[in-house]
């Protein structure tokens, strides 16, 4: 089994537990902890993925990256399973929601996009998870995670990708712009938003003179007041 099954199977073995624990909780007239879903969405070269992994160990939480996210979309038993790690009553409202949401003419109607908008909204509804990209800050509702925006100057993202992947200066801006042009056009056409919106976000983190352990520290701030609010 590979390491991004281990990742996933991981993660339902873990929030059936909590379920279970929510279950007892409410069976003993407390208030249940549901964690809130991280999302972050990044500028390529920013560190975003390296502080959302330092964060999910951090927080006890799991990473679940790009290909976790597609191999989720992608199979039929996977999505099963984490829909049924649902409340029922949870589960309806999911439902309500998606109906709502691709009943209008604004919303990309691909078998893929209509998986990743279940799983999304399943995985933040189940909680205690980060997510890096996949559109995730413009699915899962203001309400329901902390989104966070990780953003850098061009300069130290080539300075970044030379020093950590190995490419010419040359390259590295190449690869940064067309990745941040891929990302930006995937938002305008499947969401009709522009990715760089501060609304679309709780927090935007600037790295270019911010190290990752302040970065962290930052975040974790912001989920604390947020929570505070919500």
């Amino acid at each position: 089994m590979g390491s991004i099954e281990n990742i996933i199977d991981r993660q339902l073995r873990k929030w059936e537990l909590e379920k279970k624990m929510r279950r007892e909780a409410t069976e003993k007239g407390a208030e249940p902890e549901i964690k809130p879903i991280i999302t972050i969405s990044r500028q390529r070269g920013s560190q975003g993925r390296h502080i959302a992994g330092l964060l999910a160990e951090k927080l006890g939480y799991d990473f679940l990256h790009r290909e976790v996210i597609d191999k989720i979309c992608e199979s039929t038993g996977y999505r099963r399973m984490i829909i049924e790690s649902l409340d029922d009553k949870v589960r309806h409202w999911i439902e309500l929601w998606f109906e709502g949401i691709f009943k209008g003419p604004y919303v990309d109607a691909s078998d893929y996009f209509k998986h990743l908008y279940r799983v999304i909204m399943s995985i933040a509804e189940l909680g205690g998870v980060v997510v890096v990209g996949r559109c995730a800050n413009f699915i899962v509702p203001a309400d329901r995670g902390f989104r966070v925006r990780v953003v850098c100057s061009l300069a130290k993202r080539i300075k970044t990708l030379v020093r950590y992947q190995n490419f010419t200066p040359e390259a590295a801006e190449k690869e940064i712009r067309e990745f941040d042009h891929s990302r930006a056009e995937l938002v305008r056409r499947n969401f009709h938003r522009d990715i760089n919106d501060p609304m679309a976000y709780d927090m935007i983190l600037n790295t270019t003179f911010i190290d990752s352990d302040r970065a962290l520290s930052l975040i974790e701030e912001g989920m604390r007041a947020k929570a505070g609010l919500t």
